[in-house]
């Protein structure tokens, strides 16, 4: 029976491992039984085998991190293509039967949003009764439905969700908490809240040793400054507000919305045809080819949240990784992690820095080289054997 990115573990047998060896993994899309996490049947309850689901966003660097890690330790692993499955149910076209002044026959959305949603995860149901998985992780699950888990749970799957999108969307996170396992939190600040519904823990933001890592010796950096995300209004702004004039700048993601005069579309390389979405082999790529980089939270995110994020976000770790030299927008964890590299309150002083940095290359270099050493074990497999420590009910360093 063929299984997608499947890897037999150590003494499996018929499918299943020997009980010694009885281990799980996670991602997007799917859930579990709320059974307790027992010390003493910890390893018969999680599994020997994994079920992963995740839509192909931003939160899809973060999947692909814990299905690799999880592999390499052995776990066997099995992708439900959830993203492939959305934009197949939601770009189904149906004739209307009428025919257009060119002579085309109309068409129109055979099905709506919510209808499409419902499709898509639906095959997860036989998913998960064909591959038999104990534990299945969920990354985000903003899609998953409560008559989903619902199901999931009643058929004794361990749910393990990973959330990504704390604290801002606690409310929902919390409500899709309540079927979980297990909860592992990108950003702590509400993390009592999930302790009162059940076990929670904060997993912090991680790379991937096989994709961030420091360019060769005597690479010569092609630009002055790069930052890789969504060109949300509120870093249009930024960015315009900074003195950047006679430097380098690359800017990837997708900046679609820029006005057609904006100097910034000089740093990108949008078209009115096409965005510059860059996957996260391409943004490690371009930071290895850097001297400086920099970090900044869109404001749109903290509506309502202001100054509540405590965490660390991912392009922090996977720049510091890659050995790349960042400025930060101020955060506690990032200011506790990284007090070798400066933190800027202005986009004004941000691009002061962005000078200074390029003015003094051996002290840049030698920033760039503690903050790589800070992160060093904030990688997915240790995250991995984190988890399958937690599920094992021993003691974990987190």
């Amino acid at each position: 029976m063929p299984h997608l990115r499947t890897r037999p573990g150590p003494g499996q047998e018929c499918g299943r491992r020997s009980p010694r060896a009885l281990r799980s993994h996670v991602s997007e899309a799917e859930g579990g039984s709320r059974l307790p996490l027992r010390g003493g049947d910890a390893r018969a309850l999680v599994a020997y085998s994994s079920r992963a689901v995740t839509p192909s966003w931003s939160v899809a660097d973060v999947f692909n991190g814990w299905s690799e890690a999880l592999a390499a330790l052995g776990e066997q692993v099995e992708e439900y293509p959830l993203d492939a499955a959305l934009r197949f149910f939601n770009n189904a076209l149906a004739e209307t039967g009428e025919v257009r002044p060119c002579g085309c026959r109309e068409v129109r959305k055979y099905l709506d949003r919510d209808q499409a949603a419902r499709l898509a995860v639906d095959p997860i149901l036989s998913a998960a009764h064909r591959f038999g998985p104990d534990v299945i992780l969920c990354t985000s699950a903003f899609f998953m439905q409560p008559w989903l888990l619902e199901i999931l749970r009643a058929r004794r799957h361990k749910i393990v969700l990973l959330t990504t999108e704390s604290p801002y969307q606690d409310d929902y996170q919390l409500k899709v908490a309540e079927y979980a396992d297990l909860t592992l939190l990108n950003d702590p600040v509400n993390i009592g809240l999930y302790r009162d519904i059940g076990p929670a823990e904060y997993m912090p933001q991680a790379y991937r040793e096989s994709v961030h890592y420091p360019p060769p010796p005597g690479t010569v950096p092609e630009y002055d400054l790069a930052f890789v995300g969504t060109g949300f209004p509120s870093r249009v702004r930024f960015f315009d507000q900074m003195d950047l004039a006679g430097l380098n700048v690359r800017l990837g993601g997708l900046w679609m919305d820029l006005p057609g005069d904006s100097p910034l579309r000089d740093w990108t390389t949008v078209t009115d045809e096409s965005d510059d979405c860059v996957d996260n082999h391409e943004v490690a790529a371009i930071y290895r080819r850097s001297r400086t980089g920099i970090n900044v939270y869109r404001t749109e995110s903290e509506d309502g949240h202001a100054g509540e994020g405590w965490a660390c976000g991912p392009r922090e770790i996977e720049q510091a990784a890659c050995g790349l030299w960042f400025a930060r927008d101020p955060r506690p964890e990032s200011d506790e992690l990284f007090p070798m590299l400066p933190s800027f309150t202005t986009p004004e002083e941000a691009g002061d820095l962005i000078r200074w940095a390029l003015a003094h290359p051996g002290q840049r270099a030698a920033a760039a080289g503690r903050a790589r050493a800070a992160v060093e074990g904030r990688t997915f497999t240790e995250h991995a054997r984190q988890l399958l420590r937690l599920l094992s009910r021993q003691p974990v360093t987190m």
